[in-house]
């Protein structure tokens, strides 16, 4: 987010908060350090270190002979992660490809976003494009089943339509971002274990906390709810193109080492461990600016999302956003501080720094300190 690029006070504090979604230790160990995801302060930076890879590779021999294995280690290292680098930078310049085949959105999910926020529409009219998406469908059906929500316990529902019609078009504007954006989640984060689990719960918490702050102002809570909720649709893509890439090409050359029989090569290879600077580099520069443009591949036109996604992305001032981008600010600035403040990540002057520059006012800090922003409530008659 622009927002807080161009602010020195809380950039640091929101890069250990991207810090922390990937890992708790990687969070800790980072602590006071400034920049780490630079690598070297430019995209260009990694477009001439992704051109000299190749030629690094070439000398390596001559490398090994003169500067011995701890040396050969370090350039084996950087020219993996280098090849890591080049790899993602290509697929993420191609935004219909990381929509189609990194996410797997389908045309219904967004149509069905599009139709809950019309005044006019229905559960009939839900109900074809939710049925049509398995996932979906066993989702709501799972949804009904679950003991709080059943009217008599002997009772299971087992069509997707009606499981619709039960849990009503007021409930729906909670449940369907919900399951679609859940949906998305990567299917594992390996090696970084809870990173799929603070992604998701990150996405809830920011989503409650917008729906909070926009009741609380007037502001359509609907739109609120959707616009938290898919804010991190581009974490979501990076992670799991980064992910997927890395674990992809580590196997490779870990296959063509052994196949060439080039023993000391494969076991430098084995000991590489998972680069979480890499990782964190890509969610820093990229995910804001890429969610909004995903966004914009769903062509919303009744749902008020998309100016808010580019604000979001690329407007620095606080003053200069749309309402409904500026109270998802606010929400992923108390997302963060409470995320950091639970793992003693932050301290009181940091703090203050970041509600200010986000103008959380006492009144709004306590209104998301007393609101449930953990657990959706969905309301059955």
């Amino acid at each position: 987010m622009q927002f807080f690029n161009s602010n020195d006070s809380i950039s640091a504090i929101r890069q250990q908060a991207i810090s922390l979604s990937i890992s708790k230790d990687f969070a800790e160990k980072s602590r006071g350090k400034v920049d780490i995801v630079t690598f070297q302060g430019s995209e260009q930076e990694n477009r001439r270190r992704q051109l000299l890879s190749v030629e690094v590779k070439a000398q390596q021999a001559k490398i090994v002979a003169a500067h011995g294995e701890e040396h050969f280690r370090q350039q084996v290292m950087a020219t993996f992660f280098a090849q890591v680098n080049k790899q993602v930078n290509e697929q993420f310049d191609n935004k219909a490809y990381l929509y189609n085949k990194v996410l797997n959105i389908e045309e219904e999910a967004p149509t069905i976003l599009e139709l809950l926020a019309l005044r006019a529409t229905s559960i009939n009219k839900i109900k074809p494009l939710a049925t049509s998406l398995p996932w979906l469908a066993t989702d709501l059906i799972s949804l009904v089943n679950k003991p709080q929500y059943r009217k008599r316990a002997d009772v299971q529902v087992s069509d997707a339509k009606l499981a619709l019609s039960y849990i009503g078009l007021d409930n729906l504007k909670l449940v369907m971002p919900t399951f679609i954006l859940k949906h998305w989640l990567p299917n594992s984060t390996a090696p970084f274990s809870m990173m799929k689990r603070k992604l998701w719960n990150d996405s809830l918490s920011i989503a409650l906390a917008s729906q909070a702050l926009a009741e609380h102002t007037g502001i359509n809570g609907y739109a609120a709810f959707a616009t938290g909720m898919l804010s991190n649709i581009g974490k979501l893509a990076i992670t799991r193109c980064f992910l997927s890439t890395y674990n992809k090409m580590y196997k490779q050359e870990l296959t063509d080492a052994f196949n060439a029989k080039d023993k000391r090569l494969h076991n430098i290879l084995t000991k590489i461990e998972s680069s979480p600077e890499l990782l964190l580099e890509q969610l820093t520069l990229r995910s804001s600016q890429l969610s909004a443009e995903l966004i914009e591949l769903m062509n919303f036109d009744r749902l008020p999302i998309t100016e808010a996604m580019f604000d979001l992305a690329y407007t620095e001032s606080l003053d200069k956003m749309s309402p409904l981008a500026q109270i998802v600010t606010k929400a992923k600035v108390y997302v963060d501080y409470r995320s950091l403040a639970k793992a003693k990540l932050i301290t009181e002057h940091e703090t203050l720094a970041l509600f200010q520059a986000a103008k959380l006012t006492k009144a709004e800090i306590s209104l998301l300190k007393k609101s449930d922003i953990d657990h959706i409530k969905l309301k059955f008659n």
